[in-house]
């Protein structure tokens, strides 16, 4: 992992559970110094992409929800109510660093074919000018994934990632990386530090789904892990609960679970 430094472009996908406590209410010293850590990146010459979810998880704790709702309105409400409450953090946070960031709520039918260019182009612009984009599912509006608990955020950033012709994605998740057995029930279970390709064996070490705060599991970081290595893009899973693994891992490399990329003939 010694050439992560040389990465330019850098995806970086924040978890509900990155974010918050498991109250559902805002971790604030961790995204505090996330966002730190990420203004310093985007200082040190990478081009940041932010791919964060946590908008459902904030309007739950805005509209008094102590868990997840199960109907579709209410995830939609807390989505519209948490949206707001995210953006208005990530503007604040990152105007202290003298960094401004722009929006992008996305769908997949957005990233159908004959839109996709548009998305492009804007993303383009956005960084040119300097700006962090911040991405989420549009899920006020983007029911499917709402009511099929498929946590499409890990997808989400995958696509991102190649439409933006990305260097790396970062997957900054409430676990360490890719275990050949479940950690949460196996103490004896190793972490695998490199998956060279995905096979049936690399599947079917995924499990369901993660936290109660998210909709994530194993299964949809391995399916972004796909897609980004189909498109020659290296991606990392790592843990979030310590921001400082953002600097650990551009300055010694040796963390988290890396995908590497196949080889994209031109």
């Amino acid at each position: 992992m010694s050439e992560l430094k040389s990465k330019k472009r850098v995806v970086v996908k924040l978890g509900s559970s990155t974010l918050t406590h498991r109250t559902g209410r805002l971790n604030i010293r961790r995204v505090e110094q996330l966002v730190k850590n990420l203004a310093d990146l985007q200082n040190a010459g990478h081009e940041l992409i932010i791919v964060s979810s946590g908008s459902i998880a904030l309007g739950m704790a805005k509209l008094g929800f102590m868990e997840r709702p199960k109907d579709t309105p209410s995830k939609q409400a807390c989505a519209a109510v948490g949206q707001c409450e995210l953006m208005y953090l990530y503007d604040n946070l990152f105007s202290n660093y003298s960094l401004n960031v722009a929006q992008m709520l996305l769908t997949k039918y957005i990233l159908l074919e004959d839109r996709k260019e548009n998305v492009q182009n804007a993303l383009e612009k956005i960084i040119e000018h300097g700006v962090i984009p911040i991405v989420n599912e549009n899920d006020t509006v983007a029911i499917d994934e709402l009511e099929l608990e498929v946590g499409e955020n890990d997808s989400l950033a995958a696509t991102v990632a190649t439409l933006a012709k990305a260097d790396l994605l970062i997957i900054m998740s409430d676990i360490d990386g890719l275990y050949d057995k479940d950690p949460r029930k196996n103490p004896d279970a190793k972490l695998i530090p490199v998956v060279e390709e995905i096979d049936d064996n690399i599947r079917a070490l995924a499990g369901g789904a993660g936290t109660k705060l998210g909709t994530g599991g194993m299964i949809t970081k391995i399916n972004a892990a796909e897609i980004a290595v189909d498109n020659g893009i290296d991606m990392i899973i790592v843990n979030g609960k310590d921001p400082d693994n953002l600097y650990y891992l551009f300055e010694n490399g040796n963390l988290g679970t890396l995908f590497k990329a196949k080889t994209i003939n031109n």
